[in-house]
């Protein structure tokens, strides 16, 4: 009987010992499922927080954003006083050396010999418009204004970007305090010079391009302007850099076949000399300055290929009978820009909408 009481004992115990492990074992499986939820809830609450914290960012970048349009809006006025005498003194100074031979300030004597190649980069825009680098810096960035009437610079890192990507996600805007109007613009050592119209005189605008502000600003000093081009009534001045500077080209109702030359200061916009050209207005689509020489690209009303059929050295080493006649490829329609940088020796040009480079070959003037 003790046999079989000890038996009976050791079952109830084994018994026990049983219900135990398998209270246990709910017990952890409870557990090991409520921690499961909790770490499913602090993911979601995780996730929620980054979503949170990315959505702050970008509220964050649109407020910068919108600071930088709030003072483009409102920019520091230039700190610059305009003395009217002194302004009318340096118009008839330069008038008084109108036409005179320009002295040179570089040793720089070559001119284009011809188109060496074209490159077709992509479409992008409107049919007017320009591109362009910075004539003097050493920037990578390209500079698009779309349209011959806007506020809004478009700003590429890199050609690798302009090139690749068609929207302008890519890019920064520069939201200029006013207008401009036409395609006479330049980027020129970390300024733009534009263009705008006031009524029936135009000014050019001097803007830093690092701060975002109105540097200075000047009535262009030219009485019943005219377009300077007859195939691009849009454009009154086209301001225009080679090795020695900064040029406007323009051309007013006293002279209204011809167009008119004048050098700029880039510092104070104060004009230098001024020249009346040989050069026809008319079927003229663009212009621009090679080491002080005039050259002016013409077309017809029907789209053919372009050609430099004028040019004008102020420093009278070229005769204009001289030149070499440069013919451009026939391309898409015509030009609505032509920008000459001076440090890659090659035009950006706007044709159409499309973006296109020419290389130029040069030569000296005295081998023409």
């Amino acid at each position: 009987m003790e046999y079989v009481e000890r038996r009976l004992t050791l079952l109830e115990r084994i018994s026990q010992w049983h219900d135990q492990s398998s209270r246990y074992s709910t017990e952890l499986r409870d557990f090991k499922n409520q921690v499961l939820g909790m770490l499913e809830a602090a993911e979601k609450e995780r996730e929620a927080m980054r979503a949170e914290a990315e959505s702050a960012a970008v509220r964050v970048d649109r407020l910068e954003r919108e600071v930088d349009y709030l003072e483009t809006q409102n920019p520091a006025p230039p700190c610059v006083e305009v003395d009217e005498t002194l302004m009318d003194k340096q118009v008839a100074t330069a008038k008084q050396r109108k036409n005179e031979k320009y002295t040179k300030l570089t040793d720089c004597s070559d001119t284009i010999a011809s188109v060496r190649a074209m490159k077709i980069l992509k479409r992008f825009g409107s049919a007017s418009g320009l591109w362009t680098k910075d004539a003097a810096g050493s920037s990578e960035k390209i500079y698009v204004f779309d349209g011959t009437a806007n506020d809004t610079v478009y700003v590429f890192p890199r050609m690798r970007e302009f090139t690749l990507f068609s929207a302008t996600r890519k890019a920064a805007r520069i939201k200029l305090p006013y207008p401009w109007v036409g395609t006479g613009h330049l980027v020129y050592d970390g300024h733009l010079y534009y263009i705008r119209q006031q009524g029936l005189s135009f000014q050019v605008i001097k803007f830093n391009l690092a701060n975002k502000t109105v540097v200075d600003s000047s009535v262009f000093p030219a009485e019943e302007q005219i377009p300077v081009f007859g195939l691009s009534p849009s454009t009154y001045i086209e301001v225009s850099a080679d090795e020695e500077g900064l040029w406007a080209i323009y051309a007013t109702k006293e002279d209204e076949k011809n167009m008119c030359l004048a050098k700029l200061d880039p510092a104070s916009l104060d004009i230098e000399q001024m020249w009346d050209t040989p050069c026809p207005r008319e079927n003229a689509e663009g212009a621009f300055v090679v080491c002080g020489a005039l050259h002016v690209v013409y077309n017809t009303r029907l789209p053919s290929r372009a050609r430099v059929q004028c040019v004008f050295d102020v420093s009278g080493t070229l005769a204009p009978e001289d030149a070499s006649l440069v013919y451009f490829p026939k391309r898409y329609g015509s030009h609505a820009s032509l920008k000459y940088s001076p440090r890659e020796r090659q035009i950006y040009a706007w044709d159409d909408g499309y973006q296109i480079i020419y290389r130029m070959e040069m030569k000296k003037k005295s081998e023409v």
